[in-house]
């Protein structure tokens, strides 16, 4: 599998963290290419999907290129988004742009190393844990982390960015 060619190389993202002086646990997992979703992950490194942040790349109508980190479990707001980063609009960067854009592929996106530092958002759910989950850079590899660490590291703004997914919102 993928995940094992990680297995004893250090992505830029690891790098930075250790750089700058910050702890992190790393969990390695099985890359699965047919179900990079939050929940097989999640699943993979034993921790609650509320506490594995997807992160998101959007683009802004003002501010361009703009990144969101979410817990597994909820969906990112895109008009949040937009308000939290000053734009009327964002819309989420197409699947082709990830990889120029930030470096990353899907599934292994890091909020932390990317090939510039775009302006920074996570969700203020991050803060109900002692510690979070976010791509360590490469597929089949998070790096586990305190939400204050992560926010240090990437100067991210801290907002409600989430809508509950449809089918966990109560009836009408």
């Amino acid at each position: 599998e993928r995940g094992d060619v990680m297995a004893d190389k250090k992505t830029n993202a690891v790098r930075l963290v250790e750089d700058r002086g910050f702890a992190c646990e790393l969990r390695r997992y099985a890359v699965d290419e047919d179900d990079l979703g939050a929940e097989n992950v999640a699943s993979k490194v034993g921790l609650p999907l509320a506490q594995v942040f997807k992160t998101l790349v959007a683009r802004g109508d003002r501010t361009g290129v703009v990144v969101a980190c979410v817990p597994g479990d909820e969906e990112l707001d895109l008009r949040k988004l937009a308000a939290a980063s000053g734009d009327k609009r964002a819309g989420l960067v197409p699947l082709k742009e990830l990889q120029p854009l930030t470096g990353y592929l899907r599934g292994g996106c890091s909020p932390v190393g990317m090939k510039k530092g775009y302006p920074t958002f996570l969700d203020q759910s991050a803060f109900d844990h002692p510690c979070i989950a976010v791509s360590a850079g490469a597929r089949g590899i998070q790096m586990i982390l305190d939400p204050h660490d992560l926010q240090a590291l990437t100067g991210a703004r801290v907002a409600d960015l989430c809508v509950r997914p449809k089918e966990t919102l109560p009836p009408p």
